[in-house]
């Protein structure tokens, strides 16, 4: 017998289609993550319908750069012949199966893999998740349980710095440094000790600190702000000499943006636990991890009451494992850190800094690797007022020059696939350049 339901809720057999066009169906029914509504609503939107290597095409046949790797998660380019072959073969065999109880042998060897990429003896254990804000998650769970089961609840407390950007879930959030994106859910969130820099963190009671949470090298959100040299190997120093756990937030940094694997590396630094995610699976399907140590995995082990009681339906997916495999593959059979570092890095730079530069509204250019933040300010230096979106208004100008970027308040981020060619960055650096140009010789922008 087939449920009564309610009046006014229609069948799915007598449901209709949408029939407008997908831009109608979008400014209908969708609502779009960090964009305005009323300026969404007041363009037509881009709908992007295909790629191939650093390119992506719209519905209109235009072609772009995809100038931040599709917000920083595309590492080998769009249509990689090995990532679509290896995600095709896996379709064959099984889309999901339940990680919780079960596991696979994809799952296994990823995390067997990633661990492996550590030095011995270090994070030898791997939690799967979904994205970045849920691998900061499970590592502050397990900081916080680890405690609890070691006879010292009151190490609750978290460090994170100021600027920091750690994922948009609650618990992430709260780690979050930017008030822009974190101030108005203060009241929902777990208290945090934020410090500015290395002297604010010598300068704290230890008394009570469960963990200190960092993005090594440079943090991403806060317009591609770049650490001083030194610092993370310090921070290390001081949590090993306190007792106190050190996570590393590599969601942006890993798989090779800083130029080497993990940003870590370059410090000599092993965290306690590290979050990754975004490139892990080269950019093609969500899958996360959070590597540990042995030590702190043995701390659950026991009855039901040490158990970690957290989890996701899609946790150790067998499509985005089976694109993890491949997108490590790719690294150590494609020489990808090398070409990186002696190709790729200095043409990325040199461009920024031939076309870029030069230019008096250009106040500073950040960058670390193959990731970029061109600050834009008024020539002589005075901020453009906050209304004006001025780096909002040079992105969009962008486009007319074949770019697709976006920007964190008026610093625009550049942050190009590894697949991109010399020529690919030098269109990239002259279409930002051009589109300042642009926006500057406008009445309504450097005048005010």
């Amino acid at each position: 017998m087939t449920p009564s339901k309610a009046p006014g809720f229609p069948s799915i057999e007598d449901s209709t289609v949408f029939k407008g066009s997908p831009a109608d169906a979008d400014l209908s029914h969708v609502w779009h993550p960090f964009t305005q509504t009323r300026e969404w609503r007041d363009q037509e939107p881009l709908m992007l319908v295909e790629g191939c290597g650093a390119r992506l095409r719209d519905a209109k046949g235009r072609w772009f750069l995809d100038g931040n790797s599709s917000i920083w998660t595309n590492i080998h380019g769009h249509r990689h012949p090995r990532l679509d072959a290896a995600l095709k073969a896996q379709i064959d065999r099984v889309a999901h199966t339940s990680f919780l109880g079960f596991s696979n042998p994809l799952a296994a060897q990823v995390c067997a893999e990633l661990s492996a990429l550590w030095p011995a003896g270090t994070l030898s254990r791997a939690f799967l998740s979904d994205n970045g804000s849920t691998a900061i998650e499970v590592a502050l769970k397990m900081a916080a349980q680890f405690w609890m089961l070691s006879g010292k609840p009151e190490r609750s407390r978290f460090v994170a710095f100021q600027g920091a950007y750690h994922g948009d879930t609650m618990g992430a959030s709260a780690l979050g440094g930017i008030p822009l994106f974190h101030e108005r859910f203060a009241n929902w969130q777990f208290p945090v000790e934020r410090v500015s820099d290395f002297e604010a963190l010598q300068n704290l009671c230890v008394d009570g600190i469960a963990a200190v949470v960092i993005e090594p090298l440079v943090q991403g959100a806060n317009q591609v702000f770049v650490w001083p040299k030194g610092l993370l190997a310090r921070v290390r120093s001081w949590c090993d000499a306190n007792g106190v756990f050190l996570i590393a937030d590599e969601v942006l940094t890993g798989f090779g943006r800083t130029g080497t694997l993990f940003a870590c590396e370059q410090e000599g630094v092993v965290p306690d636990f590290v979050a990754l995610a975004k490139g892990l699976t080269g950019g093609y399907l969500p899958l996360a991890a959070t590597l540990t140590r042995e030590s702190i995995f043995d701390a659950f082990t026991g009855g039901a009451d040490r158990t970690l009681y957290y989890g996701h339906s899609y946790c150790g997916n067998p499509l985005g494992c089976a694109l993890a495999l491949e997108n490590l593959a790719i690294f150590r059979e494609e020489n990808v850190l090398s070409q990186l570092n002696t190709l790729l890095i200095p043409a990325f730079h040199s461009a920024l800094e031939r076309h870029l530069a030069p230019l008096p509204e250009v106040h500073e250019i950040r960058k670390c690797g193959m990731i970029a933040g061109i600050e834009v300010r008024q020539p002589g230096g005075r901020p453009f007022e906050a209304g004006l979106r001025m780096g909002s208004r040079i992105c969009l100008a962008a486009r007319d020059f074949g770019l697709l970027t976006r920007p964190i308040r008026d610093t625009i981020v550049l942050m190009p696939p590894f697949c991109a060619s010399k020529t690919d960055l030098e269109e990239m650096a002259g279409a930002v350049g051009e589109a300042i140009r642009l926006c500057a010789a406008k009445g309504d922008s450097v005048t005010q």
